[in-house]
């Protein structure tokens, strides 16, 4: 059999499947450590009912399959450890129907975030998940991303109403569908959002929208400490107020964002916070922050209520992994999160800090400090076993010190290739379920096999 005909036979189309070592390779990574696999094939479908022939096709002959979004992953979802077919959802990008009036729209998996924003911005709405990179739709739905707005919006599980999703034999299904809530049966929505391509393809998805906001106010403070800045964000979150992003970096990103961009920001631990609402509740929100952090070793902080300076600061946080990768030229990035109740939010930030210091690593924390999500960005020679070593200790570290006070091995990463160990560590008595749902979902194991388990 030769896999490139088949392919072509099904989707007519030379251009969309490729065995190009070039684009072999693209496919066989993503923004990690994590050792790379190549596909043996990459077809890029145009419809749902091209992809259903695919997985026909892969089922009938076991060919292992791995959707592929915008390739931002941080934990190896999107490599083909086995080969086979990787499904580049690219093309599959349009945006199907908006419906302003019920604050939904429809999207194919290949829509980006940004590319969806661009469009719903004159309907007076946005989408709210904001994991940083223009990761597509699909890619965040099957990680259950989150990112800065999600102290306020919630994850991804909260935004997807429905799904359009082609299973392992080729069938098409619909879960969900147009109302903000049910109670008709199981949830199989929420089972699929953050089952990491393991059990279902995304074709479409519909999704819940907000308004834009009346008014908006970002403030940069700065703190003596990352402990200190962790205490603060835990107290201001207590407070009650219009929040809608906190996000807190430390004194070595800010060193690197300052390098990157070429900004001047004072190279402490910071939060970033914004205010959103309207006037009135954005006023008062700010002012009760003030005196806040007046009692809260706050060393100083700036208002920003221009637009665009508010986007060149938010584009710095959102650019702290590309600033801290061009720090460590060669290099790859180990780059994990965890996360933990707000109670031990700061204890969590200073043990981090102090495990990368002891092991005399170049690493950086930063995270969504509003969810008690943090991560710790780690810089690793891939040509050093040694310093693989080191690092996955400090990994180990972070994580069982976020599972001993009740926290995840994963705020919003995912398992992937990375964290399978950990998830035995923190679900082992329920990976025996999780896989019993896997084998009757796909039992020819073709979905994305080798994650998660």
């Amino acid at each position: 059999m030769n896999l490139n005909d088949e392919l072509l036979a099904i989707v007519g189309d030379s251009e969309r499947v490729s065995i190009n070592e070039t684009i072999l390779e693209q496919h066989s990574k993503g923004e990690a450590y994590h050792t790379p696999s190549c596909p043996d094939a990459v077809v890029f479908p145009k419809s749902k009912e091209e992809v259903s022939r695919i997985v026909q096709f892969a089922s009938e002959h076991s060919i292992p399959l791995v959707p592929y979004g915008a390739g931002t992953s941080l934990e190896g979802h999107i490599i083909p450890v086995y080969g086979g077919i990787s499904l580049n959802f690219s093309l599959m990008n349009q945006i199907l129907s908006i419906q302003p009036d019920d604050f939904q729209v429809t999207v194919q998996p290949g829509v980006t975030r940004n590319q969806l924003n661009q469009a719903l911005k004159k309907h007076g709405l946005f989408f709210p998940t904001d994991p940083g990179a223009d990761a597509s739709i699909g890619g965040m739905a099957a990680t259950n991303a989150s990112g800065t707005n999600s102290v306020r919006y919630g994850v991804m599980r909260d935004q997807v109403l429905g799904l359009e999703v082609v299973l392992a034999d080729g069938s098409i299904i619909r879960t969900g569908g147009h109302s903000f809530k049910s109670s008709a049966g199981y949830n199989l929505t929420g089972l699929l959002i953050g089952s990491e391509g393991t059990l279902g393809i995304f074709t479409e998805i519909t999704l819940k929208l907000r308004g834009i906001p009346e008014a908006v106010s970002a403030v940069k403070a700065v703190f003596p400490s990352i402990e200190a800045a962790g205490n603060a964000a835990a107290i201001l979150l207590k407070a009650g107020l219009a929040i809608g992003k906190i996000e807190l970096v430390d004194e070595k990103t800010i060193q690197a964002v300052n390098k990157f961009k070429s900004t001047d920001f004072r190279e402490e631990p910071t939060l970033f916070l914004e205010f959103s609402g309207n006037e009135p509740e954005v006023t008062y929100s700010v002012e009760v922050m003030e005196e806040i952090l007046k009692d809260e070793q706050c060393v100083s902080f700036e208002f920003e209520n221009d637009s665009l300076r508010r986007a060149q600061l938010w584009e710095a946080r959102h650019h702290a992994a590309f600033a801290i990768q061009a720090a460590n030229p060669g290099k790859v990035l180990m780059f994990t999160d965890v996360c933990v109740p707000l109670s031990e939010l700061a204890g969590a930030l200073k043990q981090t800090r102090d495990v990368i210091e002891k092991y005399g690593l170049e690493g950086a924390v930063l995270g969504h400090v509003g969810d008690g999500n943090y991560h710790a960005c780690l810089p690793i020679d891939p040509n050093s076993e040694e310093e693989l070593e080191v690092v996955e200790a400090v990994h180990h570290q972070i994580v069982s010190y976020a599972l001993s006070k009740g926290g995840t091995c994963t705020g919003e990463h995912g398992i992937g290739l990375g964290k399978k160990a950990f998830l035995q560590e923190e679900h082992g008595d329920l990976i025996p379920i999780m896989k019993s749902i896997k084998t009757n979902l796909d039992p020819k194991n073709i979905l994305n096999p080798g994650k998660i388990f």
